[in-house]
């Protein structure tokens, strides 16, 4: 399957409408931050890499036709553009690393000219999704040596094709111990309540030819007690210094239930998802989405009770000491990770 998931296309950024999948392989385009906004916010683009694309073609997007004459004026329209950028959504480290990367290249070029300026920035943009290609290949082969022949693998949201720009984080570790010819099988969870790995990873592992089979969420439990689960594998939005990840909500339950049958738990992750500025998970903001999203079908056919109250994270932290290891694409970080995180990521 070679598609990718966010691109600039004619002169606007081209994107899977990941909202309409399994039925549907849309693309949509957008000319301007507004769409560009609500594309993010509604989750037409996802995961923690394509949002951190996103995030610099949407800086570029916001800025290149600026009529602006001197650095300081165009300053304030990309910091503007940034800003608007940042209030989709707010625990993706890789959205917020991306909108600084073109913020710091902008200011490191100051004293050119507004249309070297953006230039530069179209640049940097571009090397961000590049970045991300590599790094994701580089992370399934380190992570492969994780794997082994007929292993079965547990794994929850999407980590895949549709979260990066065209191969995955955890299931990037997955498309590469096939292509090394590994006999392998995958269990997907559903990921209430917006269905990413009923909708896109099974999606992506049936394109891609891997024997995958459908869970709900709340039989994790049962699977690993038969012995049939020997890894779990998920991605991540944000990682602490410390180790301490957040990804889907839902994830942490699996972590627990991973430490208690003795089942390693790897969390895949490019260095872009790291924030070294965040000492452990509790400093972690966590996303609070629209409760339409638990008591409606995709808020068209309710599901629950009218006026009901609801708790909607969208995200959970699952603590280090729950991690067997993380998968990087500068090599495997394994525990205690205190000092191991910012000397392989900063060394």
């Amino acid at each position: 399957m070679n598609i990718r998931t966010i691109e600039w296309k004619d002169n606007r950024i081209k994107m899977i409408d990941q909202r309409k999948l399994p039925n549907k392989l849309e693309y949509v385009y957008i000319n301007n931050l507004k769409s560009l906004w609500q594309a993010v916010k509604t989750m037409k683009v996802r995961g923690a890499p394509a949002l951190g694309a996103a995030a610099g073609l949407g800086v570029y997007l916001g800025i290149k036709n600026s009529k602006a004459k001197t650095y300081l004026s165009f300053k304030k329209e990309l910091d503007r553009a940034a800003k608007y950028i940042a209030t989709s959504r707010p625990t993706a480290r890789n959205l917020f690393w991306a909108l600084g990367n073109m913020a710091s290249v902008a200011e490191k070029n100051r004293d050119k000219s507004i249309s070297s300026i953006k230039k530069m920035l179209f640049k940097e943009a571009q090397g961000i999704i590049e970045e991300d290609r590599a790094a994701c290949r580089k992370m399934g082969k380190f992570g492969a040596g994780l794997i082994k022949r007929n292993d079965s693998i547990l794994t929850v949201c999407n980590a895949g094709i549709l979260a990066t720009i065209d191969y995955g984080t955890a299931l990037g570790v997955i498309y590469r111990a096939k292509e090394e010819r590994k006999k392998i099988k995958v269990f997907a969870c559903e990921t209430r309540p917006v269905l990413q790995g009923a909708r896109l990873t099974t999606w992506e592992l049936m394109k891609k030819g891997i024997d995958v089979t459908l869970i709900c969420d709340n039989m994790a439990a049962t699977l690993m007690r038969q012995g049939k689960i020997d890894k779990v594998i998920s991605g991540a939005d944000r990682i602490a210094l410390n180790g301490d990840s957040a990804n889907k909500i839902g994830t942490y339950s699996l972590a627990v239930l991973a430490d208690y049958h003795k089942i390693p738990f790897y969390i895949a992750a490019p260095s872009s998802t790291f924030d070294l500025s965040i000492k452990a998970g509790g400093e972690i903001i966590i996303e609070e989405r629209s409760k339409e999203e638990v008591t409606s079908l995709f808020f068209s056919k309710p599901i629950a009770a009218r006026g009901v109250k609801v708790f909607n994270p969208a995200f959970d932290v699952t603590p280090n000491n729950l991690i067997s290891a993380i998968i990087t694409e500068k090599g495997i970080i394994r525990p205690p990770y205190t000092g191991k995180i910012k000397r392989l990521l900063t060394g």
